[in-house]
C-alpha cells in the first residue's frame, strides 16, 4: 500500500498532512479478528469479470483494512464509476466516447471550478469503517449517505476503546469553544489517560455483568438471566468502538472531506478523512486533482472582499476601518492572501 504526502490549503492557512506517519503510528496497535482477516482474504481472492469501468489503483486496495487510530480501520468494499463516468454524465453521451484524457480533465476542472454538482453524483463508493462512538456521532451529522451501523441490540460490542496518544491529549482551547489548546503534560496527562482507561474498562465490566455474558460469548453465571442488550449498552463509554457501512456519492464524499480533512477538524475524525482522501486519489485521480486545487486549495471571497482586492491590486491603501468588513472577515481575507504583514 502506497501512502502519499501532500500539502493542501483550505481557506486561509496551509497545513501539511503526512498520512504515512498517521497510519504508521496505528499499524502496531490495530488487530483484526480471525473472522475479519478470513473475510478480507476471501474477498480479495475473488476474480470477477465485468463490463463496468474500474479504477485500477483502487482495485489494488479493495477490501484492505487501512488502520486508523488505535483499533479502527477504513475499508473500501465497493464503488461505482470513475472519472470518465463524470464526463459521460456531463456530456450525456454513450460510453467513454472519443475525447482525450486531457479534454476530460479540462471538463472536470470546469465542473469543479464552477461548483457543478450533478455529474459528481453519478459515482458512488461504500466504506466499512471501525471508529469510536463519539466520532461516529460527529460523523453522522453528514446526513447525505446511506449508513448501516453495528447493532448493540443484537450483538455484544467488542472490548476495545480509543485512548489518545500523549501528543493528542490537549486542554480546552481558550480561544475556540470547540477546539484544543496546549498539550497536557506530566502527572496531569498520566492521570487523564488512567481515568479514560479505567472508566472504559469498569463500565465494560459492568456491561458484561448486566448481560451475564462476556465479550467472547461465554456465560458468567448459569443461574442468572442477562439484561437485554438494548438496555445494557447504555452503560458504555463513548470511546467504545463501533462499526458501520457508509455509502455515499462522490459529491457528498468531497463535501465530507473538505470539512473533515481540514486542519480545523477534530484530530480523530481527520485521521479517517485523510485515509479516505487517499482512496479518492486512487479512485478518481483527475477529480482528486481538481478537488485539491479548487475546493481544498482554493478560497472563497465575498463581493466586498473582491472589491478590496481590486483596490489593493491598483495600489490603493485600504484599512480595516473603511473596508466595510468585520474585523474577523478582514483578518480572514488578509490571511487567505498572505497580506496581513504587508499592510502594516
Amino acid at each position: 500500500m502506497v501512502i502519499t504526502k501532500f500539502v493542501y490549503r483550505h481557506s486561509w492557512k496551509t497545513n501539511l498532512i503526512n498520512i504515512k506517519g498517521i497510519i504508521r503510528d496505528s499499524i502496531a496497535i490495530m488487530k483484526l479478528t480471525r473472522e475479519q482477516s478470513e473475510e478480507i482474504r476471501n474477498q480479495q481472492s475473488q476474480s470477477n469479470k465485468t463490463k463496468r469501468v474500474t479504477a485500477p489503483e483502487l482495485e489494488k486496495i479493495l477490501y484492505e483494512a487501512m488502520p486508523a487510530l488505535d483499533h479502527g480501520f477504513v475499508r473500501v468494499v465497493d464503488y461505482m464509476g470513475d472519472d470518465t463516468s463524470i464526463v459521460q454524465s456531463a456530456r450525456v453521451s454513450y460510453g467513454k466516447g472519443t475525447k482525450q484524457v486531457s479534454t476530460d480533465a479540462g471538463l472536470i476542472k470546469y465542473l469543479m471550478r464552477h461548483w457543478h454538482s450533478t455529474p459528481f453524483e453519478m459515482c458512488e463508493i461504500k466504506y466499512h469503517i471501525k471508529l469510536p462512538i463519539f466520532i461516529a456521532r460527529q460523523w453522522i451529522r453528514h446526513r447525505t449517505a446511506n449508513v448501516n451501523e453495528y447493532s448493540a441490540r443484537y450483538s455484544i460490542l467488542d472490548k476495545e476503546f480509543y485512548l489518545p496518544t500523549s501528543e493528542n491529549l490537549a486542554a480546552q482551547s481558550t480561544s475556540n469553544r470547540q477546539g484544543r489548546g496546549d498539550v497536557l503534560e506530566g502527572e496531569q496527562a498520566k492521570e487523564v489517560l488512567e481515568l479514560l482507561k479505567n472508566d472504559a474498562e469498569r463500565t465494560y465490566g459492568n456491561y458484561e455483568t448486566m448481560l451475564n455474558e462476556r465479550y467472547d460469548g461465554s456465560t458468567i453465571d448459569e443461574n442468572k438471566k442477562g439484561l437485554a442488550r438494548e438496555l445494557a449498552r447504555m452503560n458504555l463509554t463513548l470511546n467504545t468502538y463501533t462499526q458501520w457501512y457508509w455509502k455515499t456519492d462522490l459529491l457528498n464524499l468531497m463535501n465530507f472531506l473538505r470539512l473533515r480533512a481540514d486542519h480545523h477538524a477534530q484530530y480523530e475524525i481527520r485521521v479517517y478523512a485523510d485515509i479516505m482522501l487517499d482512496t479518492l486519489k486512487k479512485w478518481v485521480p483527475i477529480t482528486y486533482e481538481a478537488f485539491m486545487n479548487y475546493r481544498v486549495g482554493g478560497t472563497e471571497v465575498s463581493a466586498k472582499g473582491k472589491i478590496i482586492l481590486k483596490k489593493l491590486i491598483k495600489g490603493e491603501n485600504i484599512l480595516m476601518e473603511n473596508s466595510g468588513l468585520s474585523k474577523r472577515e478582514w483578518n480572514e481575507l488578509m490571511e487567505a492572501f498572505d497580506l496581513k504583514d504587508k499592510l502594516i
